[in-house]
């Protein structure tokens, strides 16, 4: 049994894993690179296999860096099955759309050929089979696989394969918990070889009661003086957390009045497949709902879908607090929010998620002092707070006592999807503390298992 790393290798993005067997290739992941111009010229370069040789992608969640290059594969001659959970197919459909436009409009500003269409989209979703989680599913002779909850975000799923007689085990992204809507991660007991991210490999994250009181302080900051509190996010699983979080404050009078905006139609459109599968959420996300509270609704909350809401937007008085993507400030409506109010010292930055190197957020995040917004040069005078704790990602600790949990022997863990400081720290810490074998493979690298 091979494996090769064809994407995610001492960087954050672009997962993309091919496990081939006696009796099956499988792709774990097909992820779009992002953050660096020659990462992002990575997504144009023809696949290093022949997708028409490919019997199975497993996918275990529905972030572009996981996701965004299905439609390209398919483009490219893929014509076996998706698997993925059911939640991150719904998903799914939702963000390559989105990405496809994003793609043509891109394309158009550098003169050359989208990634993908949305036609290539619709081609691809007809290849998804959604899955629940805690079944094993047979691929090809003794080859199989089980979905089992991540924690990381709605259907976020970590993948293990029985084959060869050997087990191997893919996290994805693990959560954060404990967190608000999602259940804990579950943990693996056995395994031959572990592939593990380490986006925060090397750090600890703020306690959930300290993320909500840094959001509580950030609203009466703005509302003191009279600012404007933007939040990038995420449109799947930050915006809803943040919402949950707010939902709280605001019903409780932690926080004075103020209006709040959720601009971003992807967002919307993602808050309404989280209504749908209420099933895979904690339970006391649950016991708010059975007991009638709307957690994605609450007074002073405007969710605004078309242009011309969030245009109106700017014409409401400060205070005012707007949750917007993209959640690291590449594109979307967030834009148009800084460049009006990054000069401004009375407002804030909320940086509430992960910043890839090389996005506007990383430099912003890393203390900028003037950044290009839309080809004008916006200083930035505006307060920026970061709140780990927000994140999605296990941090250092959570992804050692994560591991530690699997039985020995395990022959090797894997450290991928993380710049490679990040990742080396883990893999040290891994092996010093734990005792097993780990390494931070290169881009493109093979292994024997």
């Amino acid at each position: 049994m091979k494996l090769t790393f064809h994407g995610g290798a001492q960087v954050v993005t672009g997962a993309c894993y091919l496990l081939e067997t006696k009796e099956a290739k499988i792709l774990v992941e097909c992820g779009l690179f992002q953050g660096r111009r020659e990462w992002q010229e990575l997504n144009y370069e023809d696949f290093p296999f022949n997708p028409a040789e490919i019997d199975f992608v497993l996918i275990t969640h529905s972030h572009m860096d996981h996701i965004g290059r299905l439609p390209k594969l398919v483009k490219d001659g893929f014509k076996g099955k998706i698997i993925t959970t059911n939640p991150s197919r719904d998903f799914s459909h939702l963000f390559l759309l989105d990405s496809a436009h994003l793609q043509i409009e891109e394309a158009r500003e550098i003169g050359q050929d989208p990634l993908y269409s949305e036609i290539d989209v619709e081609t691809s979703m007809k290849l998804f089979a959604g899955v629940d989680y805690g079944g094993k599913i047979d691929l090809a002779g003794d080859v199989k696989c089980r979905f089992t909850d991540a924690g990381h975000i709605l259907g976020s799923a970590i993948i293990e394969i029985w084959a060869d007689g050997k087990k191997i085990v893919f996290t994805g992204d693990l959560g954060n918990p404990p967190v608000p809507i999602l259940k804990p991660t579950e943990l693996v007991d056995k395994a031959d070889y572990v592939v593990i991210e380490s986006a925060y490999g090397d750090r600890s994250h703020e306690t959930a009661e300290k993320r909500q009181n840094l959001l509580e302080d950030a609203i009466e900051d703005v509302v003191a003086k009279k600012g404007v509190l933007m939040i990038p996010a995420f449109a799947m699983e930050r915006t809803q957390e943040v919402l949950y979080e707010m939902n709280e404050l605001v019903e409780q009078s932690h926080v004075p009045a103020v209006p709040i905006f959720v601009d971003s139609p992807l967002a919307i459109k993602a808050t309404g497949v989280y209504r749908r599968y209420e099933e895979y959420f904690n339970q006391e996300a649950i016991r708010r709902i059975n007991s009638g509270d709307d957690i994605f609704k609450f007074p002073g909350l405007t969710m605004t879908a078309s242009s011309q809401e969030s245009r109106q937007i700017n014409d409401i008085p400060n205070p005012k607090v707007i949750i917007a993507g993209s959640g690291m400030s590449t594109g979307g409506r967030i834009l148009f929010h800084e460049k009006l109010y990054l000069s401004d010292p009375n407002s804030m930055l909320l940086i509430v998620g992960y910043q890839v190197e090389g996005t506007l957020g990383r430099k912003i995040l890393e203390g900028a002092k003037e950044v290009m917004i839309k080809n004008e040069k916006v200083p930035v005078k505006a307060r920026i707070l970061a709140v780990g704790g927000y994140s999605a990602h296990a941090d250092q600790p959570r992804l050692m006592s994560w591991l530690d949990h699997i039985k020995r022997p395990v022959q090797n863990v894997f450290v991928v999807q993380g710049e490679e400081g990040p990742a080396s720290v883990l893999a040290q810490k891994v092996s010093d503390e734990l005792g097993i074998m780990a390494t931070v493979p290169k881009l493109g690298e093979e292994v024997e298992l």
